[in-house]
């Protein structure tokens, strides 16, 4: 955008101050609102875009920058990630993922056929519109701390299936397009042999050159070098998926899983945080620039009918098919609700099939792109509905919590064999580095409150060998058993190493008596817990003495090393 005052010389600067403005006062007042300041970018892009008081007059050239965001947000879920745990994800992603997409795409086709639009259009729409927002759907998940939870997790399956099929339907669409249909699942074929080639030849050669680039990148001690490289790595990746038809946040999404399994992560995840965050609010008041109020207001019963019905279709499918993946009604309810939004996708194909290739008419193309629009407005309001669920779930889905679903669809991860106190304390730490887990616990009214809060806690006792494989027994790292009665957790450990003799076992004691029984339960390390209490406090009085620092952190590490060779027995 081009201003006629001669003193505003720098390209967009007005556009510029508009969005820090955003960021300064209405994400804030949002925030004190306690309601997503998602709405707030999506509000104030509306007001200033083309179709409301034009301060922005190109919504498509911030919309290419701002498309940065949701590469940095992508890249930021795959380091908090790695290549094991995606595997676990597997029969989500291509089980669910590929019947979410065909069964969308074909009930929105079958009302687009309805509505009169052409066979090949209503195809074309149908597709784009099975697609949800992975922008709108991850921030939700992560503002709320529920990526970790089952339907946080469900969801993202699906989203990374969406973006795969982001190459099957461009080609759809080009092919349609050119009024030739003759090579079409060749071509779809050999597309897709390129785009999974090209992921695979990033994964081997991330895997050998990252790291040896961050590490000489590290060794300049220089924060822009290092920042730099980040932003190089990012961006080379996306820009290679791009290239080979698949979406560039992909890319983004994998350049994080292959920095995930460096030890730079932390740094970069540091690092990345600012550009992430701002990049990201600068797309979703892209997306509220697309809205056309005319077209809105004009047929405004037909915006309305679309875009509730769009969201009911796609959250009925979408409950019912994750109910046949075995997720209680609420987690199903939860994840069709987040996946019933249109996505950003849309508008790059409702555009490009009314624009370049003349398969849908331009009415009916900014009418879709209004309904896409809209309904990814609603998306927070919709991941609000799911929450209220979720605390008003009927009386026989508190019992349904009590099992494991047999298919859960995780592994190497921690079980947890009583919440209390000292279990709930582990959980927040592996919850903070990203580590998995489940907790079996014999309240009631523990796991109801946990549960409530997403946390993966069911009852049941933690002794019961059916319950542990239930609770992927079969492909936990580790067994952490903290709970409070010692011949419980007695019971716990000989049933466990029974049933699993390679399975790493550890213990909390109660007390120090204890800890032989233990052992010989089968528990590979028992921790005492008043011994490292006692040494903490030693630790603490040595100091006030006048000891000096390091001779107390030596002082407490010899006791604690001497006591520890009495109580832990390896069993590698």
């Amino acid at each position: 955008m081009e201003h006629s005052n001669p003193h505003i010389a720098v390209p967009y600067l007005i556009e510029t101050v508009a969005f820090l403005l955003t960021v300064v006062v209405i994400v804030p007042l949002f925030k004190k609102l306690k309601i997503s300041p998602i709405l707030g970018y999506l509000a104030v892009g509306a007001i200033i875009g083309p179709h409301s008081i034009a301060l922005v007059k190109d919504a498509q050239e911030v919309q290419h920058l701002a498309e940065l965001g949701v590469i940095f947000l992508l890249f930021t879920i795959g380091l908090e990630l790695s290549f094991d745990r995606l595997r676990s994800y597997s029969k989500l992603i291509f089980g669910l993922g590929t019947m979410q997409v065909l069964f969308s795409a074909l009930a929105i086709g079958a009302v687009a056929v309805l509505w009169g639009n052409p066979v090949k259009a209503s195809i074309i729409i149908g597709l784009c519109l099975a697609l949800s927002s992975t922008a709108m759907v991850v921030q939700l998940l992560k503002e709320s701390g529920q990526m970790s939870a089952t339907h946080g997790r469900t969801s993202f399956a699906v989203l990374l299936l969406q973006d795969l099929a982001v190459v099957p339907i461009l080609i759809l669409l080009s092919v349609f397009g050119s009024q030739s249909e003759q090579n079409i699942w060749h071509s779809i074929a050999i597309s897709l042999i390129h785009a999974f080639s090209a992921v695979g030849l990033i994964i081997i050669l991330g895997r050998y050159v990252l790291r040896y680039l961050f590490r000489v990148a590290s060794k300049t001690n220089s924060v822009d070098v290092f920042t730099a490289t980040m932003l190089l790595t990012i961006l080379a990746i996306s820009l290679a998926t791009g290239l080979a038809g698949l979406s560039m946040a992909l890319g983004a999404f994998l350049a994080g899983l292959l920095l995930a399994e460096t030890e730079f992560r932390h740094q970069i995840e540091v690092e990345i945080e600012p550009f992430k965050g701002l990049l990201l609010g600068l797309f979703f008041m892209g997306v509220g620039m697309n809205l056309d109020f005319i077209v809105a207001v004009e047929n405004g019963f037909w915006v309305l009918a679309s875009v509730f019905g769009l969201i009911l279709v796609k959250a009925i499918i979408g409950t019912l098919l994750s109910r046949c993946f075995k997720l209680t009604w609420t987690d199903s309810m939860r994840t069709g609700l987040l996946l019933s939004e249109a996505g950003e996708f849309a508008f790059v194909v409702i555009g490009q099939a009314s624009a370049a290739y003349n398969l849908i008419d331009q009415e009916t193309g900014q009418f879709m792109i209004v309904v896409a629009g809209l309904s990814m407005i609603l998306t927070p309001a919709l991941a609000a509905l799911g929450n209220t669920i979720a605390k008003r779930k009927p009386l026989v889905e508190k019992y349904e919590q009590m099992l494991l679903p047999e298919n859960e669809e995780i592994h190497k991860h921690v079980i947890i064999g009583g919440f209390g106190r000292v279990g709930k304390s582990v959980a927040a730490v592996l919850k903070s580095q990203s580590v998995p887990y489940i907790a079996l616990d014999m309240n009631i009214d523990n796991v109801k409150k946990f549960r409530e809060s997403d946390e993966p806690v069911y009852y049941g006792d933690a002794a019961r060998p059916e319950l542990l494989e239930n609770a992927g027994a079969n492909q936990a790292s580790v067994l952490l058993i903290t709970m409070d009665d010692p011949i419980s957790a007695e019971n716990a450990v000989s049933s466990a190493r029974e049933h699993w003799p390679e399975l790493p076992i550890v213990v909390r004691a109660r007390d120090t008596d204890f800890k032989l029984e233990l052992i010989a339960a089968g528990a590979n390390a028992v921790v005492p817990e008043p011994l490292e209490a006692s040494l903490q406090l030693s630790g603490h009085v040595l100091e006030y003495t006048g000891m000096q620092k390091h001779e107390v952190e030596q002082c407490v590490q010899l006791i604690r090393a001497h006591n520890y060779q009495e109580i832990i027995h390896p069993k590698l």
